[in-house]
């Protein structure tokens, strides 16, 4: 994904463009801005030791912004917003570390429609771990999730969604601190 220089590779995000993800709706594919935006997250924490990993893209996310737990609004004041996105940038931001910790998802596409989520299949999942994998390795992963706690084998924080904000946080702050 590096190139010699630490620069992201285009090449990285071209793949993930061109990435068929069982029936997700890939968002890259469609969008030169959202490529764009995902190449400089990339590339600007290139040297982050952390990867924050969800689930996969969200109808309210990262299907319309390009960036995991990222909505539009947070990046241009308009648009939608999303809740999980608000709660992970809050939190990060309190402990000093918003940008320095790569956000991901184990699905980087999404599944679902223009207006609803559904949880990725077996499959999709699957397809997208060369994604996964490319950008975990050397780093530490924290799974936001039981889904993604699952895809990477390791222990994960309370999805902030459903009421999980509080316990969230503390879970991130225990690991990050720990």
């Amino acid at each position: 994904m590096l190139t010699a220089h630490g620069r992201v590779s285009d090449e990285f995000v071209t793949r993930l463009a061109g990435a068929r993800i069982g029936a997700t709706f890939n968002q890259y594919a469609c969008s030169g801005l959202r490529r764009e935006r995902l190449r400089r997250h990339l590339e600007s924490r290139a040297a982050a030791t952390i990867v924050l990993v969800g689930e996969a893209a969200g109808y309210r996310g990262a299907r319309v912004s390009g960036l995991a737990f990222t909505s539009e609004r947070q990046l241009t004041g308009r648009g939608p917003a999303e809740v999980t996105a608000t709660v992970v940038h809050r939190v990060l931001e309190e402990l000093g570390l918003e940008d320095d910790v790569l956000l991901w998802n184990v699905v980087p596409t999404h599944p679902g429609t223009a207006s609803s989520n559904r949880r990725p299949s077996r499959a999709e999942i699957l397809a997208a771990r060369p994604f996964l994998d490319e950008l975990v390795r050397g780093r530490r992963a924290i799974a936001v999730g039981r889904i993604a706690a699952a895809a990477l084998g390791v222990e994960s924080v309370r999805h902030p969604s459903h009421g999980g904000a509080r316990e969230f946080a503390a879970g991130l702050r225990r690991t990050l601190v720990a």
